[in-house]
């Protein structure tokens, strides 16, 4: 008998397969423990692979949710419940006892935390958002699992009934610990090491950080990462994709947050049995990267000589500036001022966000999202829909009379400013279609506008990009259900401004007759994005080819071409006048140019332009394009608010940035 229970032993024991080693594994699997490593994103990278935005490695001061509950008053409740409903005559003594130094015990931790960077309110509010986010989760949880067809409070009337039915559900994150704040230095990695070593519950623990090497450039444009939302849906089912309590997403707006899904990694866990074993585990894999089609270093420049130019008294500090390649449709540089350090972007998002404050609105990607009466930078579009419309001819000319024009009727500018008109500045009947963009003719453009039907007014400022949204988003083909943008404006081409976005040409509220002659200056209710108006100088250095942005550069193929089938005649006539603003006297924009016009020259470059400006509210714009005897091109525009002249206020500008391009070897040859 007792040698066939040693053979039974050594049988159990050592035979891998017997039911009662099966059982012991099932046992140890039921109470195993996992441990989720964290993800690392991927990277955001410009056109020439510099890194706009990267993971690097922090540390920070964490506290277990098993100490911090003792901050919560839903916790402290439930124990004190417990207490009461015991037998034991010495159990709500001892509760108390244990809650009063656990209590003590966190305060003497924050008042410790304190001597590093966060005050005592600032630590206690860090810790309630966590304990609260975690309760909320397990009430839900709670709710969802055995109610979910009637309110909590309706199905348990008790407060203390559903108190202690919260506390008895347990979720994942409670065995997890939560940041309180980053360790800047070393010697505050040392000091945290060295005085929280002895204290149950606290850690320094490394973890990565996102990090932005240029700060505010570009920011609107890349994002920034912040704290998970409470109601994100986002990989909500997805084990090893879905975020722990102290990891952070994307945020509205940017590409961190329109390509979240592609950016986020995929963790590893590690998996133990009960007796901490490792069993089994899986290998975390980095976010993928992301491309642009920016030059940051370019974008640089340009930002930073816009925010640092002497404007009049009356510009404001909100600007944008677009640079296109124009055979690619590639965009270079998308500038939006006034702008924010990505860095600091969680930490301020209060103030940055606040509307009243002094700053304006700096989280608003102005180049894709601000909707901006377009003025005169329109005008070459209304010169071509014109011409091919049949409804005026290169030579014929419309009167602009030194006099007040008739009611409903906009005053041309050169009345405005100084009681002349364009028919005594050219001569009788040489206020043709090159001579009014030269000149900016609002007389010759509301006429011809005003011509037009609606219809064919709404075609051809669609067909350049007008009243939709043009940004190419990113494709994935592992994320089919990938549905993410940036937030981009369609701006508006009706009288009527659109209940949705992005219509279809046919779903656009005509233009009513008396606005025409508005539209026609790029006024009245007409809006667009610089983007829009930028794409649209593309289209025209294009003769009359249509191609959507590129701000994508693997994500999205190079737009297909879509010619808008415009005469060569009308392309020359168009080109005619905007080369004239600038190289010709009396051109809008020949004042500023004038001094550079023969260093462009040496440097292989020919320069078309328009000026804008609006009123009400008051912009100045410029917009054209530029090539060089190689073919290579590159088309712009920039909308100064506040701007009264976009001659003085915009053109200069443009200068600068031309310049720019021919330094970053996009177009023209340098000359030193």
């Amino acid at each position: 008998m007792f040698m066939a229970c040693i053979v039974r032993l050594a049988q159990m024991q050592l035979f891998p397969l017997s039911p009662v080693q099966v059982e012991i594994g099932k046992l140890k699997k039921a109470g195993a423990k996992t441990q989720k490593l964290a993800t690392v994103r991927g990277e955001i990278l410009d056109r020439n692979d510099k890194v706009l935005a990267t993971d690097i490695p922090t540390y920070w001061l964490n506290i277990d949710y098993q100490l911090s509950q003792y901050m919560d008053p839903n916790y402290l409740e439930c124990r004190r419940l417990l207490a009461k409903e015991s037998n034991d005559p010495n159990a709500l003594y001892d509760t108390n006892i244990e809650i009063q130094n656990k209590v003590e015990q966190v305060k003497i931790v924050m008042e410790m935390c304190a001597h590093f960077k966060m005050s005592i309110p600032e630590i206690e509010q860090e810790i309630k958002y966590h304990n609260d986010k975690i309760w909320n989760v397990r009430k839900y949880c709670v709710w969802k699992n055995n109610y979910p067809n009637q309110t909590f409070e309706e199905a348990v009337p008790d407060p203390n009934e559903r108190l202690l039915m919260i506390y008895e559900f347990r979720t994942p994150e409670m065995k997890e610990s939560f940041s309180l704040f980053e360790l800047e230095t070393n010697d505050d990695v040392f000091t945290a090491q060295f005085e929280f070593m002895d204290i149950e519950g606290i850690e320094v623990i490394s973890k990565g950080k996102r990090h932005y090497p240029y700060d505010n450039i570009a920011a609107q444009t890349i994002g920034w990462v912040g704290r998970v939302p409470d109601n994100t849906t986002l990989f909500i089912n997805d084990n090893l994709r879905s975020y722990l309590s102290d990891e952070v997403c994307g945020r509205l707006d940017g590409v961190e947050y329109a390509c979240e899904p592609i950016l986020r990694g995929v963790r590893g866990e590690v998996y133990y049995d009960i007796d901490e074993n490792l069993t089994s585990q899986s290998k975390p894999s980095f976010g993928q990267d992301v491309t642009l089609t920016l030059d940051i270093e370019l974008q640089m420049r340009i930002e930073n000589f816009m925010a640092s130019y002497v404007f009049d008294p009356n510009v404001g500090d909100g600007m944008a500036a677009v640079v296109i390649e124009v055979e690619t449709g590639d965009i270079l540089s998308l500038v939006s001022l006034p702008n924010y350090d990505n860095n600091r972007a969680r930490y301020d998002f209060d103030t940055l966000r606040d509307p009243n404050g002094i700053i304006h609105h700096p989280l608003i990607n102005r180049a894709l999202y601000a909707n901006y009466p377009p003025g005169s930078v329109v005008k070459p579009l209304i010169l071509v829909a014109g011409m091919e419309e049949g409804l005026i001819t290169s030579d014929e000319s419309i009167s602009c009379p030194a006099r007040e024009p008739e009611e409903g009727w906009p005053r041309c500018w050169i009345w405005k400013d100084s009681h002349s008109g364009h028919d005594i500045m050219w001569g009788t009947n040489k206020n043709n279609a090159r001579n009014a963009i030269k000149g900016s003719c609002n007389a010759y453009f509301s006429h011809l506008a005003d011509r037009m039907s609606s219809s064919a007014l709404q075609y051809w400022l669609y067909g350049f990009g007008y009243g939709h949204k043009i940004l190419e988003s990113p494709t994935v083909s592992y994320l089919p259900d990938f549905s993410r943008s940036l937030r981009e404006s369609s701006g508006i081409i009706s009288s009527i401004n659109p209940k949705s976005t992005n219509l279809t040409l046919e779903e656009i509220t005509p233009i009513i007759q008396r606005d025409k002659k508005r539209f026609g200056i790029g006024q009245s209710n007409l809006r667009v994005t610089p983007l829009q108006a930028a794409n649209s100088m593309a289209t025209l250095a294009r003769g009359g080819v249509y191609m959507n942005p590129r701000l994508f550069k693997e994500l999205v193929p190079i737009s297909k071409e879509y010619p808008l089938n415009i005469s060569q005649h009308t392309m020359d006539t168009v080109y005619e006048g905007m080369y004239a603003v600038v190289n010709e006297r009396s051109g809008t924009a020949y004042d500023q140019f004038s001094p550079m016009l023969d260093s462009f020259r040496e440097q292989d470059l020919k320069i078309y332009g328009k000026t804008g400006s609006t009123e009400d509210p008051e912009h100045a714009w410029f917009g054209g394009f530029a090539n060089d005897s190689k073919g290579r091109k590159i088309a712009f525009a920039l909308v100064v608010e506040g701007g009264q002249h976009g001659s003085s206020d915009a053109a200069p500008l443009a200068i600068d940035i031309i310049q720019y391009c021919i330094e970053a070897g996009y177009i023209g040859e340098l000359k030193l």
